[in-house]
This record gives structure tokens, sequence and C-alpha cells, in this order.
């Protein structure tokens, strides 16, 4: 869980909840994580005695500025009589953290600042020293290099060996007050500075990133020629003009949702590399459990990101993001499971080789490929923007639309056999179905732009095949519903799978069908009836029975946070006046009461007491956020205008 990240595309530093750093990606947005989650202590010594922050003597409120990523920290130890206020930044066009503190005490006090680096995600081989030139503390290894410093300048320092024998690192140095001033150490080393306050003051400290000792003496010295403070200021001009770009109209919804709707978008840009990869999260407390992380590009989560910045008014990141994707998609069409940030293929767990069938597989879920073009089109169609597509229209739309269309089984008009959205099971799923209809009509229509008739045709036609495939194979005449799957490992023997799924959204999402369709209505009132979560807590499971990290056997699963934005994305479907829009607003306002008050939601809230679960924040938990509220703002609009109700609107 991180509550409070700034970064600026390529350089993102998180904390957690008791106020540390615990990760600082550079120079890609969720690569080379150079913590590898320990902690960056943070103390305060005075004649009373020493406290770390952390610690349960301390009070912390972790929040931002309005309409910033710059942190408003709150900190208080009510025993030694301190208050101390924290902004935090990174700034928008060089890679400085900087932050601000003022102290409020009566009496003199020693801050600590301690640093655990593990560049390159390892504690072998680094190196620390003390650089009379800046006077500042510097941690490199190869190419990446990273300055401490402060205003006014630290009065002492430690560098020293950590978690090495019996040596657990500087940070213990500092806890009576006072450090060794060792000048270097290499191998497993850490470091900490030490900033002596009168009582109450201001103090300015930084980290510069740089892939050279070349790089962070110009950035220490860029800092100090334009001071710290104005640089805080302007950093925090920047963002507040880059909202600018945001809806202002929120209909009838409360503050907290308008609130919520900025966060998500300043949430969203930290999770997005400057190179175009939008990665799904970078909270490395999950490698604990799983030994892999989240900070991945899914092009499914991406596709869906960039749909909503699209919606959001912010077509310069999605169309960043679609170029990246025509330099990283496979020869034969059709992305892979996830990628790291540079575009190199990530680790994966789905086979090339049925071991047991002794065929082989396909590694992909074949959503993720056409849902970049399904995202595309609602690029091109809000943007008007021919003169980007000319690039990517024969190397990413008729390369992936040509490998939907082939990827089939004929007999059935039905995709072949692929992984499902939530990467555990292998078959035809009807979600999967939905987005390679969505996109075949999608790469039709882009073929008209481009005067290639013949060729929008035949992606018309086997648009309209998988229709009718969908229609006669996934839809459940004894149920009444559609079918979440057809399992199948060898595209023959399909056994059909009634599991009721909140994906199956997807079926008037994707405009396979109207949200009144009966068929859809039956389905998604299904969901609504049977994987709603029966507690105070609220929420939509995933699916009936899902195991990922449940909290009850007694209940279904846990609530998602995009599921229940999927059930008020129905909701906002089918109403046909103000109030049918209620039940959608409840469900915004459910949604909005989860998040953490730094505004950072998660992907799955314990159903019994309401806290996040799993890593936050999750970039698609916030893009569908903002999807829904723009929905919902449309919808309330087209309602006004068919028939003039009066809807309240706040601005």
């Amino acid at each position: 869980m991180r509550d409070i990240p700034v970064g600026n595309g390529s350089f993102l530093i998180n904390f957690d909840d008791k106020y540390q750093i615990r990760d600082i990606y550079f120079p890609h947005i969720g690569w080379e994580n150079h913590t590898k989650g320990y902690p960056f202590r943070f103390g305060v010594w005075t004649y009373q005695g020493f406290s770390w922050v952390s610690s349960d003597a301390w009070t912390r409120t972790l929040k931002y500025l309005p309409d910033t990523l710059v942190t408003d920290v709150k900190l208080e130890n009510e025993k030694l009589g301190i208050r101390i206020q924290s902004n935090d930044a990174i700034l928008p066009y060089k890679n400085i953290f900087l932050r601000r503190l003022v102290i409020e005490s009566s009496i003199s006090l020693r801050l600590f600042l301690h640093h655990d680096f593990r560049i390159f995600s390892s504690k072998i081989g680094d190196c620390a020293f003390y650089d009379p030139n800046t006077h500042s503390l510097i941690h490199y290894k190869r190419n990446r290099y990273f300055l401490i410093g402060s205003s006014p300048g630290f009065e002492n320092f430690a560098i020293g060996r950590k978690a090495f024998r019996n040596l657990e690192g500087t940070w213990r140095d500092a806890e009576d007050g006072n450090l060794s001033t060792t000048a270097i150490a290499e191998g497993s080393v850490d470091s900490t500075i030490q900033i002596n306050c009168d009582s109450s003051g201001e103090i300015y400290y930084w980290i510069c990133a740089g892939h050279c000792y070349k790089d962070v003496k110009y950035l220490n010295e860029f800092l100090m020629s334009e001071k710290p403070s104005e640089l805080l200021r302007e950093t925090m001009q920047y963002w507040r003009t880059w909202l600018k770009n945001s809806r202002s109209e929120f209909a009838d919804l409360s503050d907290d949702a308008r609130e919520l709707y900025k966060r998500s978008l300043l949430l969203i840009r930290t999770n997005i590399d400057n190179d175009g990869a939008i990665l799904a999260a970078n909270d490395s407390d999950v490698t604990e459990r799983a030994t892999d992380h989240y900070n991945y590009l899914w092009t499914r989560d991406g596709a869906l990101v960039a749909y909503a910045l699209d919606l959001a008014g912010y077509p310069s990141l999605s169309k960043k993001f679609f170029s990246f994707c025509a330099q990283i998609v496979d020869e034969d069409g059709y992305f892979l499971q996830k990628y790291n940030p540079d575009g190199t293929v990530a680790s994966s767990w789905q086979p090339y080789w049925d071991p047991q069938l002794k065929r082989k597989l396909a590694p992909i879920q074949e959503d993720e490929t056409a849902l970049i073009l399904w995202a595309l089109w609602k690029h091109y169609e809000k943007y008007l923007d021919i003169e980007s597509l000319k690039d990517l229209y024969r190397p990413l739309i008729i390369k992936c639309a040509e490998f939907l269309c082939e990827f089939q089984i004929e007999n059935l008009s039905l995709p072949r056999a692929s992984w499902n959205l939530w990467e555990d099971r292998y078959g035809i799923h009807t979600f999967t179905a939905s987005t390679v209809i969505a996109a075949l009509i999608a790469a039709s229509k882009f073929a008209e732009l481009f005067g290639e008739s013949e060729r929008a045709m035949k992606y018309q036609k086997s648009a309209s095949d998988f229709k009718n495939g969908l229609l006669r194979n996934l839809y459940s005449e004894s149920r009444q519903r559609f079918l979440r799957s057809l399992e199948t490992r060898d595209d023959k023997n399909l056994l059909p799978d009634e599991t009721l799924d909140a994906s199956l959204f997807g079926l008037f999402h994707f405009d396979v069908l109207q949200a009144t369709d009966q068929r859809v209505k039956r389905t998604m009132q299904a969901i609504e009836q049977n994987l709603w979560i029966k507690t105070e807590v609220g929420g939509v499971a995933r699916y009936e029975n899902d195991g990922y990290m449940r909290v009850s056997e007694e209940l279904p699963g846990n609530p998602w946070i995009i599921c229940t934005l999927w059930l008020a994305n129905y909701h906002i479907a089918i109403a046909s006046s103000s109030e049918d829009l209620k039940t959608a607003r409840k469900l915004i306002d459910l949604v909005t009461s989860w998040a953490l008050p730094s505004g950072v939601l998660s992907e799955q809230v314990n159903p019994l007491d309401g806290s996040q679960i799993s890593v936050a924040p999750l970039t698609w938990s916030h893009a569908e956020f903002i999807t829904t509220i723009t929905k919902y703002v449309e919808k309330s609009r087209n309602l006004v205008a068919a028939f003039g109700e009066e809807i309240l609107s706040r601005k």
C-alpha cells in the first residue's frame, strides 16, 4: 500500500502509511526500484530522547495539497511537543525530489534523514561517499547516481555498512543523537544526515537522480541557484495548470467525488512512464506474497486507462501509449501478457505448451490485443487526429486486426481459446469475444478512413460473424443469461462455464448489445443479486467463489473497485430519468468512501471493515472512476436536454 506517490514520468517516489520512502524508481516508472521496498527512515532527537516519525508516538496525516502532486503531510509528537508540516514533490521537468519541512517546537532539535539505497534492487556493490564539492552525500552504482542535500546544509552525516553480519545500518547510529561521520563505504551501504534546528524553522531536503556524477552535480547547482522555495511553488502551479484540462461540470455528484476525480487523474499520471508505458501499479509490497509485482504494462489495463484519459481531455498521454504499443506488438499481431516499462517482454505464467495434450498454446489474453484497437478508435472518434494514425495504421491496426480475424474457430465463429482478463482461466470468454467484436468494428472504420473498402468489409463481416457466434454459443437459454466462458484446452471439447462474472458488463460496454437488451438486463441483474457483498461494506465481487486474497468464505469474494464501478456504469446506461441515476450515484459515493485520505484507490476492499486490500494505487481503479464519472455527467446532461429535468450542477 502506497499512500502518497510523487513523480514526473521518469522519477517516482512512493511513501507508506508511516511516511517512510519505500520505493524509488528511476529512470523508468516502475522499473529499477532502487530501494527494493526497504524504508528510508526519518527521526527527531531532542534532549528528551529520540523518536522515528514512523513510531506510534507520532500521529500522521498524509494527504496532498489541493489539485497538485505535492504532498501535505502533518506529523505531531505530543510528548515531545513537536509539530512538523511537510511538502514533498518531484519537479515536473527535472529529476529532483524536493521536501519542505516546517518545524514547530519550543526546544531545539536534530532531524535525521536516513537512506537505504539498494541500487538496481541489490545491496551488493553500492557505494556512498561525502562529496565536499557539493556538500552532499552521493550513492551510486554503475550509471545510477543519487545526490542528497539540504538547506541549511546538514551538520553531520554517517555512511556505513548495513544488513551485513551484525550491522543494521547508520540509522541505529542516529538514535543516540550523534553520527560517526564516516566519509565513504562500499558494498551494502546506507547513510544518514543530521540537520540541526533551533526550535521552529524551515528546512529543505532533496534527492537528485542522474546517470553520472555530472548529472547530479548539475541538478544540485540548478536547485541552489533557482531556490528550493521557488521550485516548490512552481511545481504546485504546474499541476494546477495541468488539471485545467479536466472537466469542471459534475452534475449532482458530491464534492468528494469531484475531488477524487481530479486526484485520480493526478495519481494515474504518476504511473505513466514518459516513454509511453502505462503501469498497472508500483507498490513493491506485493513482492512479499507473490515474488513478483504489478510494475508492468498490461495492454488491457493500458487501453482502458488511455480511454479514460481521452475522455478526461489528455490525448497526448494516450497518443504516446498507442505509439509505444506499435513498437512492442508481436510480429504476428498480438500482445503478450505484460511488458516492462522499456518495452521488453516481462515475466509470465501463461505457457506456450500443453504438456498433457502435447500441443502449442496461445500464451496470450486476446482481449489485450483487441482493446488496443477499440481504445484507439475511441481516441480518434473524439479528437479526429488522422495525422497520428498514419504511423499506426499498418504496423499496429492492420497487424492486430488480421490476427483477430485469423485467431478463430471457424465452425463456431468464436475466438480461439486464450486466457481471460483475470488471468486465471483458459477458454473462450464472453468478455474476450465482446472486445474482439468491438476491435474489428473499429478496424473496419479505420480501413474506411484510409480508403480500403474491401478490407473494411472483411473486418465488418468478421465482427458480424463473431457476434453471431457469441449469441449462439455463449448465451444460456436455460439460465436466461450469458455464460462466463466455454472452458477448453483444445478448441474442440467445450464445457459451458455458468459462473457469474462481473466482466459480463463488456457485452454492453463494448456495444455488442444495448444495455437495455433483455439478455443483458437479466445477466446484469443476476450479477447484482449474486455478486453484491452483503455486508455493511457492500460492493461487487469479481465472480462467484473468487479465492484471490479472499477474506471470508461466506462471501462470493472481496469487492473490487472496478467491478463496483462497472455496475454503476450499467445503471447509468439504462437510466431514462434523473431518478434512475440514484443507484449509480450511490455506487460512486460508495467507491469514493473507500479512498484513503490521500485519495488513493486500491485493487480490492476488505468486505468486513472496508479497508483497502492488495496494491495501491491501482491505475485501473482510478481510470474506471474517471470513466464512470464521465459517463454519469454525460447521461445527466443528455437527460436534461431530452426532458428538461432539473439536475443541480456543482462547479
